[in-house]
């Protein structure tokens, strides 16, 4: 009892720590006089937001899904889509109905949870059928049929991708401002993490813990496991699609690298490096990425060995993550 206090305690202490650092950011590179710091600290956010959209269904509900990048690239192409078509005056739809495009963020952030829940859905449905490897291998399978018909749609880039030439507009501030964009995904973060955390306390974290632990000792409770799942999925789908429309807004770009396998592993790395089921995991997991890339990538570009013998060191020696080397102890939140 003493000692799961003090692990608590510890918890809350490294969780206010990364919390602090993160709001200091914008004052930090205005002190500095770079924007590329603050542009640069609102990728690790928007990637932080993705890796807790996949911690909720990895760690909580022991759903390895390597098609997350499905809902990451729905979320972008649902923002570019509109923002774009809006600039020229074009329907978002030609076929079989005509949708106006939108530049509002509001607009667009609907659009994304729409799009990546009626997908997420569909997915999970087929794909909770299974479990283990077939698991994993039809979400990734989902995954790739969504990024070839990126692929072979002309009308938005195709192969190419589809620039955004202008910010999407929120009526409180100016995103096209840094410091206003880095707010406004700060926010959606913390959103975000206090999801995962309200979730991970509640009766139903408890059944989703239970339905991976045990599947049949959770239905012989008179729970089905299944439609647990595929709740949890489906949250997990709209975080990552936050994410990825905030990305794309980020980036004045959506292409379909951003629906690809590699980009379902880099988020599945945020999660495992940071700590599978911390609630504060995939902050530090996208943090110490987006620094290997960023400050060893341009130094050589086989920053991913470096990248590689981290990923390494935490599988083999750190079951906590880096969280659990912070905190001291693996235990999950």
């Amino acid at each position: 009892m003493v000692r799961a206090m003090a692990n608590r305690d510890r918890d809350t202490i490294v969780n206010a720590v990364i919390i602090a650092l993160l709001v200091s950011l914008p004052a930090i590179a205005w002190w500095l006089g770079e924007i590329y710091y603050l542009n640069l600290a609102s990728r690790v956010v928007i990637l932080a937001i993705a890796g807790v959209g996949l911690n909720l269904a990895l760690g909580l509900g022991g759903m390895v899904s390597f098609g997350h990048a499905a809902f990451f690239g729905l979320g972008g192409y649902a923002l570019g889509m509109n923002v774009s078509t809006a600039l020229e005056g074009a329907a978002v739809v030609t076929w079989p109905i005509a949708i106006s495009g939108s530049a509002s963020f509001l607009v667009c952030f609907l659009v994304a949870l729409i799009a990546a829940g009626c997908v997420a859905a569909i997915v999970g449905v087929l794909s909770l059928r299974t479990s283990g490897v077939y698991f994993i291998m039809i979400t990734l399978a989902f995954a790739q049929m969504i990024y070839y018909l990126a692929v072979a749609i002309p009308a938005y880039g195709g192969e190419d991708g589809l620039p955004i030439y202008e910010r999407s507009r929120l009526p409180i501030g100016d995103l096209s401002d840094p410091a206003t964009f880095f707010v406004l995904c700060l926010v959606f973060l913390g959103l975000s993490l206090v999801v995962f955390r309200q979730i991970s306390r509640s009766h139903f974290g408890a059944a989703l813990r239970m339905a991976r632990i045990n599947e049949k000792r959770l239905a012989t409770s008179g729970i089905e496991p299944v439609p647990i799942k595929l709740t949890a999925f489906v949250i997990s789908a709209l975080i990552t699609a936050t994410a990825g429309m905030l990305f794309a807004d980020l980036n004045g770009f959506v292409g379909p690298s951003m629906l690809s396998w590699k980009m379902s592993g880099e988020i599945m790395i945020f999660v495992i490096l940071g700590g599978i089921g911390r609630l504060m995991g995939p902050v530090i997991g996208a943090t110490a990425f987006v620094l290997l890339e960023t400050f060893i990538g341009g130094v050589t570009d086989r920053w991913g060995l470096f990248l590689g013998l981290a990923l390494l060191s935490v599988v083999l020696f750190a079951k906590g993550g880096l969280i659990g080397l912070l905190t001291g102890h693996d235990r999950n939140d």
